[in-house]
């Protein structure tokens, strides 16, 4: 979100741009830092242009490296090399507009410009900040002691040597079932491990897979309007006349515009109902890697259960997990050598670590939205006050923006925000740089 940001601001010859980074290499972030060629991305090469306003660039920059024949689904750490490539180019491009900093920003005040301090006691001055943090880690579950169980739990599961320790014999849990879960299982095949891998979620649902070729629909003319329940038996009898990907994809236009003309009421009962349902149909798998995961359970390496943690505790060197099963209600046991947390970020921004927002939500200077997605911002992306007023200087981008925008955690949701908040902050139309 931040590479993106910078890039942006330059190519439509704004103001000059710090972009402060904890990170030894820019731009890769966490999803594109993933050095396993197993891990693809999860949208086609066609649609993950980091420039809203040329569509082939990604395209083009494959085939100048000769990386173009692998296939529409690219490894994530080729594309992470594309974002770093860009930053550069665009810093060789726009020569001494684009600061880089090593650094973690601890507080930022608004009462003069913007102050920006660093971990490290650097100040930075600007006229203008934009929050781009991506996802918060995931939380601990209920009833577990992180300290208690040690290296028998790990809490990101982008953790270097996930499956060290660990033996054929060895039974692996995995919290999630989501794209996070698929990414774990990749990990854990690729360093080594053999034994069995659960994973749990309530609901015990797996992100489809997408479909071998793009989806064909001649698409909607039109937002669709009416309630919620409407809205989804309408595209229930879409998906019979045109197949469920190609309704899903044709809402991809008007997805924003419907969430920000529902009601609070209508997203909290979309989130209640409907979210886990539409995040497997709508964020799916690489076909390569469905089909790894699908052999995976046909094994029985890989089993998915549907149900709820109860407890955890240890027992002679292993955990036992207690939880109950969706389908009867009855408590079962399982015990495991190693726990990986994949339930997803941390929605709720007072929960975070991030001294950064705790001490920005304590002032009041910004707030948590309404349905705990994550930060209040408007349809401009000025982050809230908690009196719900707008900071004209103080923007939030990216996937902590979704109780606003909701489909805002995919490059192709991203680059379009980063692209207006670009415009706003450069007082822009439509300027454009040739050859980038």
């Amino acid at each position: 979100s931040g590479a993106l940001q910078a890039v942006n601001l330059l190519r439509h010859d704004g103001p000059g741009a710090v972009l402060i980074e904890r990170r030894p290499e820019v731009g890769r972030g966490t999803a594109y830092s993933t050095p396993h060629p197993a891990h693809l991305l999860n949208v086609r090469a066609n649609n993950m242009s980091a420039l809203p306003d040329d569509p082939d660039h990604f395209l083009r920059w494959l085939d100048a490296h000769s990386l173009g024949g692998g296939g529409p689904f690219v490894p994530r750490a080729t594309y992470g090399r594309y974002l770093s490539e860009l930053v550069e180019e665009t810093r060789r491009r726009a020569p001494g507009r684009l600061e880089i900093v090593q650094g973690d920003a601890r507080s930022l005040d608004l009462a003069d410009g913007v102050r920006i301090e660093l971990d490290d006691g650097r100040q930075i001055e600007a006229d203008a900040a934009v929050l781009a943090m991506g996802n918060l880690p995931p939380p601990a579950p209920d009833h577990l002691d992180p300290i208690a169980l040690g290296t028998r739990y790990v809490s990101g599961p982008w953790a270097p040597c996930i499956a060290s320790g660990l033996t054929s014999d060895d039974h692996v849990l995995i919290l999630g079932t989501g794209l996070t879960m698929v990414d774990v299982v990749l990990l854990l095949q690729a360093q080594g491990f053999r034994g069995r891998i659960t994973a749990i979620s309530r609901r015990g649902l797996v992100p489809r897979m997408q479909s071998q070729q793009p989806a064909a629909s001649a698409g909607l003319a039109e937002r669709p309007i009416g309630e919620l329940s409407e809205l989804l038996q309408r595209f229930k009898d879409r998906a019979r006349t045109i197949g469920w990907h190609s309704a899903v994809d044709e809402l991809r236009p008007f997805t924003q515009a419907m969430w920000l003309a529902a009601t609070l009421e209508q997203k909290q009962r979309f989130l209640r109902h409907l979210r886990p349902w539409w995040d497997v149909h709508r964020h799916r798998l690489a076909p390569p890697v469905a089909q790894q995961i699908e052999r995976l359970r046909a094994q029985g390496t890989l089993s998915i259960a549907a149900g709820r943690l109860q407890g955890f505790a240890l027992r002679n060197g292993s955990v036992e997990v207690a939880w109950r099963a969706r389908s009867s209600g009855e408590v079962q046991h399982l015990l495991t050598a190693r726990i990986i947390n994949c339930t997803g970020p941390e929605s709720d921004p007072s929960r975070s670590t991030e001294p950064l927002l705790l001490g920005l939500l304590r002032s009041g200077i910004i707030a948590s939205d309404d349905l705990g997605l994550g930060l209040s911002v408007d349809s401009q992306s000025r982050t809230l006050r908690a009196d719900g007023t707008p900071n004209r200087h103080l923007f939030a981008l990216g996937p902590m923006t979704r109780g606003t925008f909701w489909e805002i955690t995919a490059v192709p949701d991203i680059r379009v925000q980063a692209w207006n908040i670009a415009r706003n902050l450069s007082n822009a139309h439509w300027v454009g740089w040739e050859g980038l």
